[in-house]
C-alpha cells in the first residue's frame, strides 16, 4: 500500500545525499585527470567544456538544477507547496539532461554494458512515471500493469538505438 512518511523522506533524504556525493566525485575525478584538462570554470559554466560541449553543457545543467531543487527541498517547510511541487517537476529534466549527458559525453557509452545502464535506468523511471500517472487516473489494474511496462520498454530500446545511433560514440 504505502510506507510511513518518515521513512520515504529517510529514503528520499539518503537518495539524494549519496546522488550528490556521487556527483562531486565525478566532478573532483574530472578535475584531476590530465587526459582532457577542465577548469572548475568549466566544470560551473554550461558551454565552456573543452571537448563535447553541449553534452558536458547538459551535465553542468542537470548538476545545477540538481542543486537548485536540494535547496528547495531543504526550505520545502517555509515555501507554498505550490511553488515546491512545480520546482520539484524539474527533476524529470534533471533526468533527461543527466542522460542525455550520460548518453553523449560518457567516454564508455560504447560499451555494451553501459548502454544497459542507462537504458534499464531510462526504462524504470519511464515505467515508474507511467504507472503514477495512469494510477491517478484509477484505472483497472491491468492498465496499470501494461502501459508501464510498454513505456519501459520503448524507452529503454530508445535509448539503446540512440547510443548506437547518431548519438553513439563510433570508432
Amino acid at each position: 500500500k504505502r510506507w510511513p512518511a518518515f521513512a520515504i523522506q529517510d529514503v528520499h533524504r539518503y537518495v539524494g545525499l549519496l546522488t550528490g556525493a556521487f556527483i562531486g566525485i565525478h566532478a573532483l575525478a574530472i578535475l584531476l585527470d590530465s587526459f582532457v584538462p577542465y577548469s572548475l570554470t568549466q566544470l560551473l559554466v554550461p558551454g565552456t567544456a573543452p571537448s563535447r560541449t553541449m553534452a558536458v553543457a547538459a551535465g553542468v545543467v542537470s548538476a545545477e538544477l540538481l542543486t537548485a531543487l536540494a535547496v528547495t527541498n531543504h526550505f520545502r517547510t517555509r515555501l507554498s507547496y505550490a511553488f515546491w511541487r512545480k520546482a520539484h517537476s524539474l527533476n524529470f529534466a534533471v533526468w533527461v539532461l543527466a542522460l542525455g549527458h550520460g548518453i553523449a559525453a560518457g567516454t564508455d557509452s560504447d560499451q555494451r554494458w553501459a548502454v544497459f545502464v542507462y537504458a534499464g535506468c531510462a526504462a524504470a523511471v519511464a515505467g515508474l512515471l507511467a504507472w503514477r500517472l495512469l494510477a491517478k487516473r484509477a484505472l483497472e489494474a491491468w492498465e496499470l500493469s501494461v502501459w508501464p511496462t510498454a513505456a519501459a520498454i520503448v524507452t529503454g530500446e530508445l535509448v539503446v538505438a540512440l547510443s548506437y545511433g547518431p548519438l553513439g560514440h563510433h570508432g
